[in-house]
């Protein structure tokens, strides 16, 4: 239950020991920028904040889930099992920043601001240890690989890292909001995330006799067309749907056609009946349409991240607490995005809340760089509110029915 007892004091001592924090997280953050590690390869991040835990005193899991770190905080007093989580993986992205701190790694960036999320996290850790005479049960913290290729969540889940949890909770900068601020919304959030590889094979033959042949590029073309009448004539314009071809490759000469032509794409929706229905729909038009163009076409359709839906109460209850620590007029309403994180993979197992962190600049200031872009570099200024939210989280005993 939130606790009401002392909320003021409570509230205040929070934010004093989150802005005395403030040198300390900055340093962590600069120190997971300049050393950023891909998906399925953050060792080196992982044991950096191992060591810091259990600096803490916090006796320490790794290797959870590929790199995956865990640790409890037990509370004073009976209660509820709250589950924090921060990602920790990088992009393959070469940073151009020119920061002080850049990547010494080329070739990979933390262009997405996980760094900021581990150390924010590693801050509410802090916190927590500090004052976890007012934690009511348990607040398990989880760092997650693996985020970007959305694999990391399932790997954990099936490791255990949600038994015993009753709730959990997370965040992502947001660059086109300011630092300081926060952005919320119950129900959907996030979109799914599917992938599509498709081969469709034709027939080669010479580019002044395409009678001969069997040509996979005008059929692909065809494809890609007529998949987008499944969110103009399928799906009502209420359930938003995309479907975007990143790659395409076929032939090698201007005047030969190529016996075959290869197709990625990602598949991504808002609601999670009409995800159930997209392989169906996406095979007909398919093989339909390469069988008019005389083709074949094998599809492969891979699930990979559902929608993020929040749990009505524990929205309810991350917008008390953040109203609470920052003020109501810091909060405003999320805008839903086709983005996918793969925190949804938690919720579908425990009720929970994800929200947004501004991180970009001040109002009237400049616009900055957005997420994945080479030269994006969050406000520092979200890591003090960042960890505080997060703590004041677990301290104020999560959301009851």
């Amino acid at each position: 239950m939130i606790v009401k007892e002392n909320s003021v004091a409570l509230k205040e001592l929070l934010w004093h020991s989150a802005t005395a924090l403030e040198a300390e997280l900055t340093e962590h953050r600069r120190h997971l920028h300049a050393h950023p590690e891909l998906s399925l390869e953050e060792g080196e991040t992982a044991e950096y904040v191992a060591a810091y835990l259990r600096q803490l005193g916090l006796e320490t899991r790794t290797g959870i889930g590929g790199h995956g770190v865990v640790a409890d905080i037990e509370g004073g007093r009976p209660g509820s099992t709250i589950a924090l989580r921060a990602d920790m993986d990088a992009l393959p992205i070469q940073e151009e920043t020119g920061l002080t701190f850049s990547s010494k790694q080329d070739g990979k960036m933390h262009a997405c601001g996980h760094d900021a999320h581990t150390a924010i996290l590693l801050g509410a850790a802090k916190l927590l240890v500090q004052h976890k005479e007012h934690i009511a049960g348990k607040v398990r913290l989880l760092f997650q690989p693996a985020e970007e290729i959305v694999a990391g969540a399932q790997a954990m889940i099936e490791e255990g890292v949600l038994d015993g949890v009753d709730q959990i909770y997370g965040l992502h900068n947001l660059p086109t909001l300011a630092a300081g601020k926060v952005a919320t919304s119950a129900g959907p959030l996030m979109g799914s995330v599917d992938r599509i590889e498709l081969t469709v094979h034709g027939k080669g033959a010479h580019g002044a006799m395409p009678e001969q042949g069997a040509d996979p590029i005008v059929a692909s073309a065809a494809i890609i067309s007529s998949l987008q009448t499944i969110s103009s004539r399928e799906v009502s314009p209420f359930s938003p749907v995309i479907i975007t071809f990143g790659s395409i490759h076929a032939g090698e000469a201007n005047n030969v056609i190529p016996p075959l032509a290869e197709l990625t794409g990602t598949v991504r929706t808002f609601n999670p009946e009409v995800r159930a229905t997209m392989k169906e729909r996406i095979t007909r038009i398919v093989e339909g349409v390469a069988a008019s163009h005389r083709c074949r076409a094998e599809l492969r359709f891979i699930e990979q991240n559902p929608v993020l839906v929040n749990d009505s109460g524990c929205n309810w209850y991350a917008e008390d607490t953040l109203d609470w620590l920052l003020g109501a007029d810091k909060r405003t309403a999320a805008a839903p995005t086709l983005a996918g994180e793969d925190f949804a993979r938690f919720v579908e197992k425990v009720p929970g809340c994800f929200f947004w962190l501004g991180s970009g600049p001040q109002e009237g200031a400049e616009h900055a760089y957005g997420l994945h872009h080479p030269k994006f570099n969050l406000n520092e200024e979200c890591l003090v509110p960042g960890a505080a939210a997060m703590a004041a989280l677990a301290l104020r005993g999560g959301h009851t029915v």
